[in-house]
Formats: structure tokens, sequence, C-alpha cells
């Protein structure tokens, strides 16, 4: 036969109270370990902070940032793609939440356009995309000359590729960087098709913005009555793009007839004064809100680099990565790696 079990005592009111200190300091030493932790972080010294930060860009895949060679290179063998461009897997970081579109300039390619800039945005954080369009006309060389059709055009192919950016990385808006045409054309997307909604900011190098005059040549055809002639043929060839950013076209008038900008759309200007294609060179600066031009030369006089040079040239480059990123007024670059004079 079994012998029942003993009921367990209470414990006493020592033994309770000894239980409820032991939970309190235990308590009071789990608050002062998390304390300790959170001053530890705040007042982590910035240069750990930043040696953290360069741990992090280290672990990111290092792409190879391409020259004048290159661009040659790739315009022939490689038109549709560049180094760190167009990774449809990136995901914006909260650093760079917006993606960066890439917009090549007239004549050119994506491929070719964006050996340096391309590589040094994604070297940098960004997830950086690009298209080629205005591949229209008969005379692309199998797909490796663009920007020749409408601008109207090409503005739908921009929207386009865009949303596409959109979809595939979550974002809500991009940046876009243009270079000569690649500069001008966003406007047409964010003024007329909806793209004030999806642009956080424009960073143009050397854009045709408000048309050029070619140093002199679109006003002499216009003088000698020839300007009619030579943009009777550009419709017939389907080369329509050289007539819009003619100083004075009809596209142009349009374009700009509401003003430079639009609220709420952040705009960068990067101009070299020895520009002989965009011409006069201070013609493609914007007037509005949120408006930043900048001339290569008054940050480095002695950068000789010209209208298709800007591609490979590194103020150019830093002043780009500035107003993506830390997106200083008063920024400088370090006068070094010139572009071309071309």
């Amino acid at each position: 036969m079994s012998r029942a079990s003993a009921p367990t005592a209470p414990p006493t009111p020592r033994a309770s109270h000894t239980a409820r200190a032991s939970r309190a300091s235990l308590a009071s030493l789990s608050a002062l370990l998390l304390a300790a932790a959170a001053l530890t972080a705040a007042g982590a010294p910035a240069q750990a902070q930043e040696q953290a930060l360069e741990q992090a860009q280290a672990q990111r895949a290092t792409y190879p940032v391409g020259g004048v060679t290159e661009a040659v290179s790739n315009f022939l063998l490689s038109p549709g793609a560049v180094a760190g461009v167009n990774d449809w897997s990136c995901r914006p970081s909260a650093a760079h939440p917006e993606p960066v579109v890439l917009v090549h300039g007239t004549g050119a390619n994506l491929g070719a356009n964006w050996v340096k800039i391309g590589p040094t945005l994604a070297n940098e954080g960004h997830c950086v995309f690009a298209l080629n369009y205005g591949m229209g006309s008969p005379y692309n060389l199998g797909g490796r000359v663009g920007g020749l059709t409408a601008v109207a055009t090409s503005s739908e192919q921009l929207r386009d590729f865009v949303d596409k950016v959109l979809a595939r990385t979550g974002a809500k808006k991009v940046d876009i960087v243009g270079h000569s045409q690649g500069g001008m054309l966003p406007h047409h997307y964010i003024k007329r098709l909806g793209g004030d909604r999806k642009v956080d900011q424009l960073v143009a190098i050397a854009p045709t913005n408000h048309g050029t005059t070619l140093s002199g040549l679109v006003n002499l055809g216009r003088a000698l009555g020839l300007l009619g002639f030579v943009n009777s043929a550009f419709d017939h060839l389907n080369l329509q793009g050289l007539k819009d950013q003619e100083e004075g076209s009809e596209f142009q008038r349009a374009l700009f007839a509401d003003g430079d900008t639009v609220p709420g759309v952040r705009y960068t200007v990067i101009a070299t004064k020895y520009d002989v294609v965009a011409t006069p060179y201070d013609r493609g600066f914007l007037k509005g809100d949120k408006v930043r031009n900048v001339v290569l030369q008054e940050q480095c006089p002695k950068n000789p680099v010209g209208h298709v040079g800007v591609f490979a040239d590194g103020p150019t480059t830093q002043n780009v990565v500035n107003a993506l990123g830390p997106d200083k007024p008063d920024f400088r670059p370090d006068c070094e790696d010139y572009g071309p004079p071309l």
C-alpha cells in the first residue's frame, strides 16, 4: 500500500523575498547590459563606423572601370552590355533606395557610353540599369548607333524601361543620368509621359537642353536657307532625333514652353566650356527650384574635356557620384583623370 506524498510547504516569506530579489537583480543586470550595448553603439567613434562601411563595400562585387579603349571595344563588340549594369537581381539599399537609369547620347550605345560611370556607380552600391534607344533608323550599324529617331518616340522607350526597373526592383522612383541627348530626352518623359511621379532626380551631362547651334552650323544653315532641306532629309532617313535637338526646333520650343523643371524632381546639369556639340555650353543650364548647374572648369580650370570626352572624365564622374550620394552643394572633385578634349 503506497503512502501519499506529503504536501509541499508554502515558501516562507523570507524565501519569497529572496526569489523576488534574485529576479529583480537579473532584470537590472539585463537592463544594464542592454543600456551599455546601446551606449557603446551610440558612442562608437566615427572611424569605426567608416571602417564598417568600408568592409561592407569590400564585400560587394567590384566591377572594372573602363576608359576610352574599353569604350571603343564595347561600341563594336558589346553595344548592349557593360560591367556592373543591368543586374536584374539587384535590390536597392537603404543608402541608395532609387535605382539609377543611364541614358546614352546621340550616336552612342550603353556599352560604350557608360564604361566608366556605370561600374563606378555599381561599386558605390547603386543598382544601375541602362537601355539602348532610338535604334529605329536603318543607319544604326547593327544596333550600335542609337539616339537617331524622334525624341518623343525614344521617350516612350525610356518610360517603358523605367517601369520595368521599378517593377523588378520594387523601388518607387528612379534617378536618371543622361549624356547629351540622354540628358535632354528625360525632360519629355518627365513632363509629358508621367515621369514626374517616377523620377526623383535627373543628372544631365552636357545636355542638349533648349537645342544646340552645333557650333553655329544650325544658324548658318538657317541663314542660307538650307536647314529646311537638311531637316527634310532627316525625316526621310528616320533621323528625326537630330532635327529635334536643333536650336529653335519645333520640338525644343514645345518641350520648354512651360518652363525648364517640374515640382518634386531634383536637377543637376554638368557642362564643359569646351563643348563644341551642345553649344553654347551654358544653353543646357536649367532655371527653377532644386536645380544645380555645374561648370567643370570652374572646379578644375585645367580640365580640357569636351562634349564627347565627358563620358570618361574623372571630375564628371565624381560630380555624378556626389549628386546621387552625399549631394553636397559645395562639392569639389579631385582635379585628375581628365577626359579627352573631344
